[in-house]
């Protein structure tokens, strides 16, 4: 749900599943064969798992960080991994490349430039989002949803960046 204003979008478990369901279509209509999913964790973990589980492709996994003040809502520098965690080996072939949100576009363009410059054994590269936001200076290969007011993102799972083990174990002692 898009507040009045623009500025937030809240997303519900059941909304967030369906777009990637949607991103899933998107994909399959592009009739593009790819050998791997490649996601970026953490936003692309998610949607990357589903996807592979669509696809039945193995899933490919780069840590890369930047939103982590201020419980996830302040954007800091960026930090790349510099090895790629696959079950195959080294990453090759056709790569999909999946991530939440193209928001600056930053991520998406320091990843795919790495990956060009690192891993000569990857032939062609696609990049798959949810969301893109009018800012980012990134167009994905596949898109669902394009934001042109930039709003602030409300996915379900970000009540877990503020909470920790003690606030778990007041919830659910008796």
């Amino acid at each position: 749900m898009l507040t009045e204003d623009g500025k937030h979008l809240y997303v519900s478990y059941d909304e967030y599943h369906n777009l990637i369901e949607k991103l899933a279509i998107k994909v399959h209509q592009s009739e593009w064969a790819f050998d791997t999913i490649l996601c970026l964790a953490r936003g692309g973990l998610r949607p990357g798992d589903i996807l592979s589980r669509i696809f039945d492709k193995p899933l490919a996994i780069m840590s890369t960080s930047s939103y982590r003040a201020q419980a996830g809502t302040v954007q800091g520098n960026l930090d790349v991994a510099r090895y790629i965690t696959t079950p195959k080996g080294e990453i090759a072939g056709k790569v999909l490349l999946v991530d939440d949100l193209a928001d600056s576009g930053l991520t998406l363009n320091v990843v795919i430039k790495q990956l060009k410059e690192n891993y000569p054994a990857v032939t062609e590269m696609r990049s798959a989002v949810i969301w893109t936001k009018a800012i980012s200076n990134f167009t994905p290969d596949y898109t669902v949803e394009f934001l042109p007011t930039n709003p602030w993102i409300h996915q379900p799972f970000e009540s877990y960046d503020a909470m920790r083990a003690q606030q778990l174990i007041q919830k659910w002692s008796v």
